[in-house]
């Protein structure tokens, strides 16, 4: 009996995510080996064909580049080559300087891109990619440092480079073994890594990620507190013995809800808000003094945080002004629509 259609459909979607479940486990399989080849030493060795060494390799892969005074060159043919575009980017947007060469470029003139002082990342699954040829006798020529990307050891390509990062011999998840597939995830994931091992060579923070990132949502949330902060007059400050009537006028002549109360050495002791106020509401509020009305100690960020931060410590403590504190002193105060404003969330 012919099965109805509906069936077969469904038949056919089950063999489909059968297919990317075994594509994912393969080459997560590959990852783990990826790592733990990391752990093991010279003398060491993994099951599938993996020499030791990586460790070794791939911290002088990232003492070369952390200590390279010019760029960091990456290269590659086809997938490899489209890998090696996506770690240069990396690269450049965590503060390493980097773009990549196509070696077929390279040999017609743009060899001239690439200087003593430069490192090559050089990409290629086989390690016997023949566009790479002039690039490696080029770097070799010049004595430019050479990092080899590849699954093979024993290839041209590693054993002329200076550093050989050699992958897991993890089968493709082609079902042909032919398109590059797993070998290109490690690649990829290897260029990550080398990237934030760079991070923390250089102390890279978020501020200095900002400068690189401006645009779009991720630079919005990097912004910092100090950009969208109020400041100068607009700040409002009592002092604690001022009576409450003036505290109210201040609150309303600054329009944040709230004053903050600065004692004689200018440091940030208390803050009075609209929910102090019906706190202490009587006939006599407006007599008391500042002091017998504020909430101690309160809520206070930096400047150079960012104003996620402060988003993040607002809507936790359902507040919607908080002020910036430097050492003590309050330099500015930020309201939660500055960072609604400013595209912060």
């Amino acid at each position: 009996m012919t099965m109805p259609l509906s069936e077969n459909a469904d038949q056919k979607t089950c063999d489909i995510i059968a297919v990317a479940q075994q594509v994912l486990g393969l080459e997560a399989k590959a990852l783990e080996q990826l790592s733990q080849a990391l752990g093991y030493d010279r003398e060491g060795g993994l099951e599938g064909g993996l020499e030791g060494g990586m460790k070794q390799s791939f911290r002088a892969a990232v003492s070369l580049m952390h200590q390279a005074k010019g760029r960091v060159v990456l290269t590659g043919m086809g997938k490899s080559g489209h890998v090696g575009h996506k770690i240069a980017a990396t690269l450049a947007s965590t503060g390493t300087v980097s773009f990549f060469v196509h070696p077929g470029e390279a040999s017609h003139g743009d060899l001239g891109m690439i200087t003593q002082g430069d490192v090559v990342i050089a990409l290629s699954n086989s390690g016997e990619t023949a566009e790479l040829s002039d690039i490696i006798a080029y770097s070799r020529r010049f004595s430019i440092p050479l990092i080899a990307m590849t699954r093979r050891a024993d290839s041209s390509l590693a054993k002329a480079a200076d550093v050989a990062l050699v992958l897991p011999n993890a089968p493709e998840a082609c079902p042909m073994g032919l398109a590059p597939t797993t070998s290109t995830t490690m690649m990829l994931a290897l260029g990550d890594a080398l990237a934030v091992a760079l991070i923390e060579q250089r102390g890279f923070s978020a501020n200095d990620f900002q400068l690189f990132h401006p645009g779009g949502s991720l630079g919005n949330r990097l912004q910092l507190v100090a950009d969208l902060m109020h400041d100068g007059e607009q700040l409002p400050l009592i002092p604690p013995e001022a009576p409450m009537s003036q505290a109210l006028l201040a609150m309303t002549e600054k329009r944040f809800g709230c004053v903050g109360v600065q004692n004689d050495h200018g440091a940030l002791i208390g803050i009075v808000t609209d929910g102090d106020l019906r706190r202490h509401m009587a006939s006599d509020l407006l007599e008391q003094r500042v002091q017998d009305v504020m909430t101690k100690d309160p809520l206070s960020i930096r400047p150079k945080a960012l104003a996620a931060e402060a988003l993040a410590i607002m809507n936790t403590h359902s507040i919607t002004s908080l002020f910036v504190v430097d050492h003590t002193q309050p330099v500015g105060i930020l309201h939660i629509h500055d960072c609604l404003r400013a595209g912060v969330a």
